[in-house]
């Protein structure tokens, strides 16, 4: 779009030209489906954050009232949620990743602790929003856009078991390896792990190699839930 006259000194924070220099928040926005950056993100040359954050202020639009309804909508068309009004920007950028992830799977994976997006750790962040503590706090809105992912509190936390790895206690051997396997695949794109591979996770590093090793051999004890988990990740052992 082609730049206006710049604005008269004062009348806002940012200059016409530099407003309409939208390309940067248009590619941003179709990296990450949101404009809910850190405010230290520069993005094609721009510092983009800074100027979004700068923007989100009272009067940042400017003090014109067509300019700034102007502005508005060029904002919106890129990003409807752009300034959210009810919740913090933190929060929208971990929803807008969440909802990336669910999208891309159609729903067919559950976001566990260590599943990143574009940096965003997910699956952290939806466990917390999950529980009821934190569901509780939240607005209807939000609890509105996350039940549409999917997403629904949790009415208890379950207890530790004993998994196929014949282990139990905080976290279970299962749910720690799980997670540090999503997170590997995540990041390196495939499933094959060495021997002798450490993923470090949130949690603490699990020796994942020798995870894979004790699973294979007690396969048949594996749950349909946890065959499904497996599943998700690619790894069929339901025949193996």
């Amino acid at each position: 779009m082609a730049g206006g006259p710049a604005e008269r000194s004062g009348d806002g924070l940012v200059g016409d030209a530099a407003f309409w220099n939208l390309g940067a928040a248009r590619s941003y926005h179709a990296a990450h489906s949101t404009l809910a950056c850190p405010r230290n993100t520069v993005w094609d040359g721009v510092p983009l954050g800074q100027w979004v954050s700068n923007l989100r202020r009272p009067g940042g639009l400017g003090t014109d009232p067509v300019r700034a309804e102007e502005r508005r909508r060029a904002l919106e068309a890129i990003d409807p949620e752009w300034n959210p009004a009810g919740w913090p920007v933190d929060w929208q950028r971990h929803y807008a990743a969440t909802r990336h992830l669910l999208a891309e799977e159609q729903g067919g994976v559950e976001p566990l602790p260590g599943v990143t997006v574009n940096g965003v750790d997910v699956g952290t962040w939806t466990t917390r929003q999950t529980n009821p503590a934190v569901w509780d706090t939240l607005s209807p809105e939000q609890r509105e856009r996350l039940e549409a992912l999917g997403l629904t509190r949790r009415t208890k936390t379950a207890p530790a078991a004993t998994t196929a790895a014949g282990e139990s206690g905080k976290g279970t051997a299962f749910e720690r390896g799980i997670t540090a396997l999503t997170q590997y695949a995540a990041r390196e794109g495939r499933v094959a792990v060495p021997r002798a591979h450490i993923e470090e996770t949130p949690h603490g590093p699990v020796r994942l190699g020798t995870w894979i090793s004790n699973i294979r051999t007690r396969r048949n004890k594996l749950t349909d839930q946890q065959r499904e988990q497996f599943a998700a990740l690619g790894i069929d052992w339901t025949t193996t």
